[in-house]
Parts: C-alpha cells; structure tokens; sequence
C-alpha cells in the first residue's frame, strides 16, 4: 500500500508540474497562444466595420450597416441647438423656444407635481413636503435672482441639476422639461402679474 501512495504521489506530482510547464505558463515565456480552459467569454463573435461577415445573415455580408430610419447619433448637431440644450451659441437663451399653450401648461404642472413639488411645494416657495424632514436648502422660484434667470438656465437646472438639486435629464422628455419651464413662469406670474396684464375676460372672475 505505501509503494502504491509512493509511486501515485510522484506521479501526481509529476503531472501537475508538467501541465504547469506546458499550459500555465503557455504566452508569457513564449509567443504561442495559451490554452485556455476556460475563456470565460474572453473572445466572442463580433462584427468589425468595414468588413464582411457570417456572424449575423445579412443578405450582402456586410458588417457595416446603414442607420435605422429615424435614429439619431448623440454626437449629431441634434443636440447643438436652443430646444435640445437650452443654450444658443454656448449662452442660454432668455425665452423659451416653444409656443406655451393650455395643453402645454397641463403638461407642465403634471411634471412639476411628480419631479418638482415635493421639494419646491405646490406654489414654487420652496415649501414642500420634503422641508418636513430637515431639507431648507431649497429654491423659492418666486426669489428675484430666479425671476430674472433665462428660460434656458431654467430648463438646464431641470435637466442636468444644480448645487444640491439632481438633474431629471433620464426622467423628463425635453418637451416636458420646457413645459416646466412654462409652468414655473406661471406660478411666478400668479404673485407678480399686474392687474393690467389679466385679460379683460377674466378679469371680473377673480376679483
């Protein structure tokens, strides 16, 4: 029996360092490929541009395929204009690029209830539910330095964020984000519109 483990053990040994000595240290001690065991999707099937291949059945074999009908690259002038960005030659612009109707102030107060009244409460005074549990840091919208910011600044700040505000970018289309916009215009208007400036049809309604 031990000339049985005897002999077994040296030749477990011997295995393991011989097939330490031909694939373990196979592509560092040598040019040759290493063997992989198991690749662990190392290299998988792809399709390089400018190139023919069988991997997807294209009727032509090409790798390089024309665009889908109405997609749009994110490195495109798209993005470089007044409605997408909110700026105009790298300064945000002052009004807004969107004809403000009902249905786009319906719109608006939607997305401001969902994204917006939490923090800066139902009336724009930064009196929301979340200044309940310590949150004073937030805006009024009806401060002067927001009065006088640029629709654009505005919608930016919706987008992208500012201080400790998250931007909703990846949550609020940029229609709806522009409706906002409308919206907030509104809430400030409601406290400092002049009688002058009410129509005249309506005028008697809220007297």
């Amino acid at each position: 029996m031990r000339t049985f483990l005897k002999y077994f053990f040296t030749l477990y040994v011997l295995g393991v360092a011989t097939v330490i000595g031909v694939a373990g240290f196979r592509g560092s001690k040598t040019t040759r490929t290493p063997i992989e065991v198991f690749p662990d999707m190392d290299r998988q099937p792809k399709l390089r541009p400018q190139t023919t291949t069988k991997f997807a059945q294209w009727a032509d074999g090409q790798s390089s395929r024309v665009h889908p009908v109405g997609t749009v690259s994110r490195e495109s002038a798209w993005e470089d204009n007044a409605f997408n960005t909110g700026k105009q030659g790298g300064a945000f612009v002052e009004a807004m690029p969107i004809e403000v109707t009902a249905s786009v102030l319906k719109k608006g107060q939607e997305k401001y209830s969902v994204y917006c009244k939490p923090c800066h409460g139902v009336l724009g005074d930064g009196k929301g539910i979340t200044s309940k549990f310590g949150m004073g840091n937030v805006a009024n919208l009806h401060q002067d330095r927001l009065i006088k910011t640029q629709d654009g600044d505005i919608f930016n700040t919706i987008g992208n964020g500012k201080s400790t505000m998250m931007g909703y970018a990846s949550a609020i289309p940029v229609a709806d984000r522009w409706a906002i916009v409308a919206y907030v215009r509104t809430l400030q208007l409601s406290r400092l519109a002049a009688e002058s400036e009410v129509p005249s049809a309506i005028l008697p309604t809220i007297k």
